[in-house]
């Protein structure tokens, strides 16, 4: 783990889905944080643009969410890394933005380019928390296994065939927990919960039907993640912030989006394919921002009930 002071990059060498982006997220003061002529570059917008539309903002900003690295620290990166044009010649010290300060760009930067940005930069966050939490985990369990191996060396032909099925259960451990999804979300997990959100997106195969009356922007952008061809229906709230140019957008690019209006439900409920049900604490668009969970509805009768419901109030 990094001292406070230091600074590195974690890369993923084998994940080349987006390398620009995995790139520029260094750990400065053992956060993982993004650099603001990088951030700038990627929304195509200038480093002074981009910083003043967070002072314009700067309520929202508050220290856990961006902050001016020292000359220390700014010295130490300059040393380490490749320095992108945008850092050269700076008459300031640069400002870092944790994971969720770039959430929270969303919010001020509103162009189509900041939407798709902020997907791309989410994506790489949760991509490479997995691949950190599997370099871990895979580490903890070879370490664990080594010091069993020097207990038994003395013994080695009675216990070899116990040895062998002990790395067996290592590497079944880690394959039936590779895609293992937390249904408990606590304080700024932003960018997780947003990965098992759209993971849900992508299961179904027919049909979402979404109950949620606080449905807005960031409702579509994590319904953007279905599969091609699935249908999409949302019950929400008679002023919910959706427009009719926003479903109009929506379909455009990923029909077919439908919105109706009810004021029966105060919980939030997602159903795929009319058949597999979730109970979900948060509006989708605030996941992660505060603690809730989301629970899987086992009854079908439920699920039927809620949808019926649904259709009756609308």
């Amino acid at each position: 783990m990094p001292k406070d002071t230091e600074l590195s990059i974690i890369k993923n060498s084998d994940d080349a889905t987006m390398p620009e982006i995995q790139n520029l997220i260094y750990v400065i003061r053992g956060k993982q944080v993004m650099i603001d002529s990088d951030l700038a570059k990627l929304y195509q917008v200038e480093t002074r643009v981009f910083n003043q539309a967070v002072k314009r903002n700067i309520d929202r900003f508050p220290d856990s969410f961006h902050f001016q690295i020292t000359e220390t620290e700014f010295e130490s990166l300059r040393s380490q890394l490749v320095i992108s044009s945008g850092m050269g010649g700076r008459r300031h010290l640069p400002y870092v933005f944790t994971e969720q300060g770039i959430a929270m760009l969303s919010a001020i930067l509103r162009s189509n380019v900041a939407v798709q940005i902020s997907i791309r930069i989410m994506e790489t966050f949760v991509e490479m928390r997995k691949y950190l939490a599997n370099s871990s985990l895979l580490l903890d369990k070879v370490n664990t296994i080594e010091a069993r191996q020097i207990e038994s060396e003395l013994r080695r032909e009675a216990f070899e065939d116990k040895t062998d099925r002990r790395f067996e259960q290592v590497f079944e451990y880690i394959s039936a927990h590779e895609e293992s999804t937390q249904k408990i979300f606590y304080d700024g997990q932003i960018f997780d919960a947003f990965n098992l959100m759209t993971d849900l997106m992508q299961k179904a195969d027919k049909s979402i039907i979404l109950i949620d009356g606080y449905s807005d922007m960031e409702t579509l952008n994590i319904l953007a993640k279905k599969k091609k061809g699935v249908s999409v229906l949302i019950y929400t709230f008679p002023n919910t912030r959706l427009t009719a140019r926003d479903i109009a957008k929506f379909n455009a690019q990923y029909p077919k989006l439908k919105v109706k209006h009810t004021t029966a439900f105060h919980d939030r409920f997602l159903v795929l394919d009319d058949i597999n049900g979730y109970h979900i604490g948060a509006s989708i668009k605030d996941a992660g921002k505060k603690c809730f969970g989301i629970n899987k509805i086992e009854d079908v009768d439920v699920i039927k009930g809620i949808l019926q419901r649904a259709d009756s109030t609308s």
